[in-house]
């Protein structure tokens, strides 16, 4: 599913976040250590080799909402943004910090004139997060950001499987009015 709101383009795919060559920087689900871990950390980490890592040390630790950016190394994109997700029930307030990841993410993307973007759909694996609670977060963040945006022209979500994509194009709809 696909949406082009002022110029810049919304959409949802089922795929593989560690494999988006169209991409100029993907977003890591970071852990605040910004180290290798499960799910969408794991598959970064582990395609881009151990020169993310090593790039992060410096930028560790990171609170939830926050973002920064590294380069990709062995990834097939220019930049990989990290931004740590709140763990539901226990990082308060986590509409508010999981509507931060998305737009510090998007705002670093901005400033460093980056054209495309690929999210995951943050928190909602070991962080427990509900996926449709997130993904409405994610999408009215987008929306309330994008007046903002200037060198962003492609935002995209890569969802790891057809459950999460539906739940997303379902919350995209809604938010964004497709």
């Amino acid at each position: 599913m696909k949406k082009v709101l002022s110029g810049i383009t919304i959409e949802c795919i089922k795929g593989d976040i560690a494999a988006q060559q169209d991409i100029a920087a993907v977003v890591n689900a970071a852990n605040a250590q910004l180290r290798i871990g499960g799910g969408v950390a794991g598959a970064l980490h582990r395609a881009a080799g151990p020169g993310l890592e090593e790039e992060c040390r410096s930028l560790a630790p990171i609170s939830p909402g926050e973002s920064v950016i590294t380069g990709a190394h062995n990834l097939p994109n220019r930049y990989v943004i990290h931004c740590l997700g709140p763990v539901f029930g226990v990082d308060k307030p986590e509409e508010k910090l999981l509507s931060d990841c998305y737009r510090n993410s998007l705002r670093l993307a901005e400033d460093s004139k980056i054209d495309s973007v690929a999210f995951p759909s943050i928190s909602t694996g070991a962080f427990g997060y509900p996926m449709k609670g997130a993904a409405g977060v994610a999408f009215q963040a987008i929306k309330d950001i994008l007046p903002e945006l200037k060198n962003v022209s492609l935002i995209r979500f890569v969802l790891f499987d057809a459950g999460a994509l539906k739940i997303h194009e379902q919350c995209m709809e809604e938010a964004l009015g497709v």
